[in-house]
């Protein structure tokens, strides 16, 4: 695999990307992507996640703004930097009638220095299915395929847009372990996915997208450090909420009552769990249904998602310098 002095091997300077009728989908956006990490690019549907991708891809030219792949314009410098790629795109579009196998030499010869087929098909778990023709495999199978085409020419990076969709928790398991090895190699991964948990699994740093603009931007343990964490549980027979310490000297920044169940929100985990967990020994009593954790990238994800739209309905364009997590 080559390599050379660029720590970023992607950068995105103030892009846009606008479409007929004037429908603005990438807004000014600036992020980069370190050589041999994982970056994951998040947002609900229409967020401009995959515009994005695909002006990275060089698929498109940007409407404004400039982006580097390897140090070169993904568009104009093509042929320096599509061989040196590898794009997983949300659809194949393979012909129906060819065999798994006769796909992938056919797309070998369009690639320079292919990795032999067999080792491919071998390494994204398809060695059974060489023989079974295209409009027969299952949808995660045709993903796995997918898979295998953009792993073809060895790529220093890889876009993979939606990886794991179709797949059952074997396959994406599955799939998680093998881009994994791919980032330990020193492969540097995009991937666009709707499941947070493949996104907090995989990403070395992640960003958030919403209606064409960044929101948020960092690891996936900045971007939940942001976000409250719970404590749960139910409250001892004859005692109340007013029993237990005072919860701010807790740290606990709110609580909510549902019956005999108490939720904590506290950005000083150890803290209130500590004090709490002390309370209950020197009460001599069990905290039943306990649960301690801390705030998950699909909660950080929601509430950014809720700030974000409640900034905007009002026509009041978000602050994303004040959004970013560095």
């Amino acid at each position: 695999m080559r390599t050379d002095g660029h720590e970023h091997v992607i950068e995105v300077m103030d892009l846009r990307r606008v479409y007929g009728g004037g429908f603005e989908a990438v807004r000014g956006i600036d992020f980069s992507v370190r050589r041999g990490e994982v970056f994951a690019l998040l947002g609900t549907n229409g967020a401009g996640k995959t515009s994005t991708v695909e002006l990275l891809e060089g698929l498109a030219a940007p409407t404004g703004g400039r982006v580097r792949v390897l140090g070169h314009d993904p568009y104009t410098e093509r042929a320096a930097v599509r061989p040196r790629t590898g794009v997983m795109l949300q659809e194949g579009g393979f012909p129906s009638e060819l065999t798994v196998a006769e796909t992938v030499r056919m797309w070998a010869g369009c690639v320079s220095g292919a990795r032999p087929p067999a080792e491919i098909l071998e390494l994204v778990g398809l060695t059974s299915k060489t023989g079974t023709r295209v409009k027969q495999l299952s949808g995660g199978q045709r993903r796995r395929l997918d898979l295998a085409l953009a792993l073809l020419g060895d790529p220093e990076v890889l876009f993979l847009d939606e990886p794991t969709t179709g797949l059952d928790a074997e396959g994406r398991h599955d799939t998680w372990e093998l881009v994994s090895a791919l980032r330990d190699a020193g492969t540097t991964v995009l991937l666009t996915t709707h499941y947070l948990e493949e996104a907090e699994y995989l990403a070395d740093r992640l960003a958030i997208m919403h209606a064409g603009r960044i929101a948020v931007t960092g690891t996936p343990a900045e971007v939940t450090a942001a976000q409250p964490s719970h404590i749960s549980f139910e409250l001892p027979t004859d005692y109340f909420v007013g029993d237990l310490p005072p919860l701010a000297s807790l740290g606990v920044s709110d609580h909510v009552v549902d019956g005999r169940m108490v939720l904590l929100r506290t950005r000083e985990l150890q803290r209130a769990a500590t004090g709490l967990l002390v309370w209950a020994g020197r009460a001599g009593v069990e905290l039943r249904r306990l649960d301690v954790r801390s705030a998950s990238l699909e909660e950080a994800f929601l509430s950014i998602a809720k700030e974000v739209a409640s900034r905007t309905s009002d026509g009041t364009a978000p602050d994303t310098t004040k959004a970013y997590v560095v």
